[in-house]
């Protein structure tokens, strides 16, 4: 990447194993509990379409899967398809990494922008993944998330 990027970095302890993250992050039906109700698509194959939806169709996001090592490193292109501004400022790349510690499982989300002060960087992934992480590692530790509203 360029020295000209945008980049957020969010990492969080959560107490459950690796493959349950993992099918936290990848299967529809549990991603739209703690995704403030969007449903993710995607076979998660390298080159496979991968999109975030509302009910009713609605395209939040899409974009393409880079990298899929289960259930260890998970790489997605990914561009905002809501938001006029946000989408015009094209692809960025979210990098999920998992790894097992003592007696819970690290995660770190890397998204970035190959441009300067992106927008949708600093403004819509720097507030939507400590909301939709936090009830992540609530949903996978209590059972319960902390926000259930959609934001």
């Amino acid at each position: 990447m360029s020295t000209a990027q945008t980049r957020f970095v969010y990492v969080t302890y959560i107490r459950t194993t690796p493959e349950k993250l993992w099918a936290a992050l990848t299967q529809s039906e549990f991603t739209k509990q703690y995704w403030f109700g969007v449903t993710l698509e995607s076979d998660w194959k390298p080159g496979s379409d991968w999109k975030l939806a509302y009910d009713d169709g609605r395209i939040m996001d899409a974009g393409s899967i880079v990298e899929a090592d289960a259930p260890r490193r998970l790489v997605i292109k990914w561009r905002n398809e809501w938001k006029p501004e946000f989408k015009a400022e094209g692809y960025s790349r979210c990098t999920m990494e998992i790894e097992q510690t003592a007696d819970s499982v690290k995660l770190s989300v890397i998204h970035e922008m190959d441009a300067p002060n992106s927008a949708f960087i600093n403004e819509g992934v720097s507030t939507g993944w400590p909301k939709i992480l936090s009830n992540l590692k609530s949903l996978l530790e209590t059972g319960s998330v902390l926000m259930p509203e959609k934001v």
